[in-house]
């Protein structure tokens, strides 16, 4: 059984992860409302173990409204209204799936409990400031957690949205990647999803290649 145990031991331990942390409590001890909460940073890894991952979502960084975050990528909490970029993964969902109905929710918890890491390329972000960490070199992290899920596991589809998440193909293509699948488009955003993310059909691929493969599909619906 593959864990996330000595991976984090061993990048918490790092110089550069440390310095992360003290950057975002010298933040919260500023005043700064900094999402999501600190038990939540991880969340992405917390919810969806290393032997168990079968697509990876990569987002940018955390949603930076009051109660949004919660450690997966495009995922809120139940409650919260549903950001215009899952309305429209949901719409992508809703056209390319037949059986799937459009949910009144924007928690994808159930995905990641199937194998799907949600996560985002910076893990902590400022109130009402969007890409505010962007800078404090979490992005060391999510290449190394990248790198670590392409190297370990056996079969992994990369969905791979929008030119910041794309970035980080070369940390797949540094492994044996003939095992995985990378699919890309433009980033879910209403500023581009017309542009090729509405129609790319990644959820349907996704499925026929899990299938393909002898492993059990993701039921998208949440």
């Amino acid at each position: 059984m593959q864990t996330w145990s000595a991976f984090l031991t061993t990048q918490q331990a790092s110089p550069y992860y440390q310095d992360i942390q003290t950057q975002v409590a010298a933040k919260r001890l500023a005043g700064e409302v900094v999402y999501p909460p600190p038990e939540l940073e991880l969340n992405a890894l917390s919810q969806c173990p290393l032997d168990t991952v079968k697509v990876v979502i990569l987002g940018q960084d955390p949603y930076h409204g009051p109660g949004q975050a919660h450690g997966l990528s495009f995922s809120v909490p139940p409650g919260i209204a549903i950001p215009p970029s899952l309305r429209n993964i949901y719409k992508e969902l809703d056209n390319s799936l037949p059986d799937f109905n459009i949910p009144e929710h924007g928690c994808l918890l159930e995905w990641a409990q199937q194998g799907v890491l949600l996560l985002n390329t910076v893990l902590t972000v400022t109130e009402s400031k969007a890409h505010s960490h962007a800078k404090l070199g979490w992005q060391t992290f999510t290449h190394a957690v990248i790198a670590e899920v392409a190297r370990t596991q056996p079969h992994v589809i990369f969905m791979l949205w929008g030119s910041h998440a794309q970035k980080f193909t070369h940390d797949i293509l540094n492994t044996d990647c003939q095992h995985h699948l990378i699919l890309k488009a433009p980033h879910p955003s209403p500023l581009s999803a017309h542009r090729g993310f509405l129609g790319c059909q990644h959820f349907v691929m996704a499925n026929e290649w899990l299938a393909k493969k002898g492993l059990a599909v993701i039921d998208w619906q949440v």
